[in-house]
């Protein structure tokens, strides 16, 4: 064999074995992963305890009271208490007096603004009166001259109607300086605009050296003032519960702010038509407003059925307050206790709370939860 076959075979045979490593290197069999497997959890609602005798049971006791609807809202301005603030002439504003969220009185300055309106209307009341004046004259000259057979009639009728149109053109270019805000006896480019009515400056659509008025703005609302005495609070309420409240049922309302400050308000409308997402319909109640409800601030509206229902009572001490939510305990099987999510209604006397869901009359409870919590946290 030649040194040049010899050759050949040897690359020949490096070859192979670097294929067949290359197989075994890359086989997805030798690389596969272990097939899934499921794990089976407990029952995160049980827990067990050694000595279940330890921690007394009650049975809930019975109550007959009216059933309760609770649903959550958003404190909102009246819409009929709103009130725009506009300029009737348009310009350029110069100066400012008020800002978003002021509370403002009836007939503050708001802003100030300068407008060529003003001496257009000035100038049209100028001639006006001149015409008036010359009007004047001539109907005064004219009877004259008619009681001295000097005129006809016609003529003297004729002087008549010019001094009352001048007369008429008069009054309506003072009216036109009365709507501007400008004394007729003291012209000035300057229009003040004030407050219509007292509020809270709600909105607010105008900045120093913007212009004002439809004429150049395209919009003639400069602020909007909400009368914040009474208030809306707009709730969403789902249709399956729609039956449970009518048009003037009250409702309990209280700010998440001051939880401990209720309100009384009355349902004033039911919208007819339902969210299709939500399947909720918006439910307005009206309030009067104390102080303290703000447009935006979320609120919890409560309302009560006319009909009674028989809801469960446990001790105070049966029910777990665990965040913002509550729970009781109630007996398994193998020394074991079940948490049950329940809906805590009013505290009643003798340091008992009404349970409106979760449990029903007659069904046992652990009597003092906090036992066997700090049982439970001690294993």
């Amino acid at each position: 064999m030649t040194s040049k076959s010899f050759l050949k075979s040897v690359c020949c045979l490096a070859a192979c074995i670097s294929l067949t490593a290359c197989e075994k290197k890359f086989n997805p069999a030798d690389g596969a992963p272990p097939p899934a497997q499921s794990v089976q959890t407990g029952d995160m609602s049980l827990v067990t305890v050694d000595k279940p005798d330890q921690f007394p049971l009650v049975r809930a006791d019975q109550i007959e009271a009216p059933t309760e609807l609770r649903v959550t809202g958003v404190v909102n301005s009246d819409i009929a208490r709103e009130v725009p603030v506009i300029s009737l002439a348009s310009g350029r504003v110069v100066d400012i007096k008020a800002r978003l969220g002021d509370d403002v009185k009836k007939g503050d300055l708001l802003l100030k603004v300068q407008s060529p309106d003003v001496t257009n209307a000035f100038d049209t009341y100028l001639k006006a009166v001149n015409d008036e004046q010359l009007a004047n004259k001539a109907y005064t000259r004219s009877k004259d001259l008619y009681e001295h057979g000097a005129i006809s009639l016609g003529i003297l009728e004729q002087a008549e109607d010019t001094e009352k149109d001048a007369k008429a053109d008069l009054n309506a270019a003072e009216e036109q300086l009365n709507t501007l805000g400008i004394k007729k006896d003291h012209p000035s480019s300057i229009v003040p605009v004030y407050a219509p009515i007292s509020g809270v400056i709600i909105s607010q659509n105008v900045t120093n050296a913007a212009a004002a008025g439809v004429a150049f703005s395209g919009s003639s609302t400069l602020f909007t003032i909400a009368d914040l005495s009474v208030v809306w609070i707009l709730c969403d309420v789902y249709e399956n519960d729609l039956p449970k409240i009518a048009l003037g049922q009250s409702a309990t309302i209280h700010a998440d702010a001051y939880p401990d400050k209720p309100l009384t308000g009355r349902i004033s409308d039911i919208q007819p038509v339902l969210d299709p997402n939500l399947r909720t319909a918006k439910v307005r109640i009206e309030v009067r407003n104390p102080g303290f409800l703000k447009v935006g601030m979320f609120v919890t509206a409560t309302f009560q059925s006319k009909g009674l229902a028989d809801h469960a009572v446990v001790p105070a001490s049966a029910v777990l307050h665990l965040h913002d939510r509550d729970w009781v305990f109630v007996p398994a099987d193998d020394n074991k206790f079940r948490r049950v999510e329940i809906h805590g209604g009013q505290m009643l006397p003798g340091n008992r709370q009404e349970i409106l869901s979760g449990i029903t009359p007659g069904e046992r409870v652990v009597s003092n939860v906090l036992q066997l919590e700090a049982t439970l946290e001690g294993q």
